[in-house]
């Protein structure tokens, strides 16, 4: 079992940044990949960026050149980096965990989620 504790939300107003983490913990083997999804009253849930073991990563087109995404292994712990941020950011933000246990299974694993709210 893999634990994911989420930090850093908040109130922010437009053009202002927050950056979020997740820690994991617990039975850990082996991370595929961390991530940060989000999502919006009303909406679905949505990827925002993901990195992999080996450092790869992958963005939503809204959130390109504005977000970044990046881990530290030693840590167990993924960043989201939020500049630059819009009103139409404002979701509730989750961690997810791609995680390989011993028996070479791959279970996800989410955060309780952290709420970022962009607003004047």
């Amino acid at each position: 079992q893999v634990q994911l504790v989420e930090s850093g939300g908040g109130l922010v107003q437009p053009g202002g940044s927050l950056r979020l983490a997740c820690a994991a913990s617990g039975r850990i083997f082996s991370i595929v990949a961390m991530g940060w999804y989000r999502q919006a009253p009303g909406k679905q849930r949505e990827l925002v960026a993901v990195v992999t073991s080996g450092g790869r990563t992958n963005y939503a087109d809204s959130v390109k050149g504005r977000f970044t995404i990046s881990r530290d292994n030693a840590k167990i712990t993924a960043y989201l980096q939020m500049n630059s941020l819009k009103p139409e950011d404002t979701a509730v933000y989750y961690c997810q965990c791609r995680h390989l246990d011993d028996n070479h299974d791959e279970n996800i694993y989410w955060g309780q989620g952290t709420q970022v709210t962009v607003s004047s």
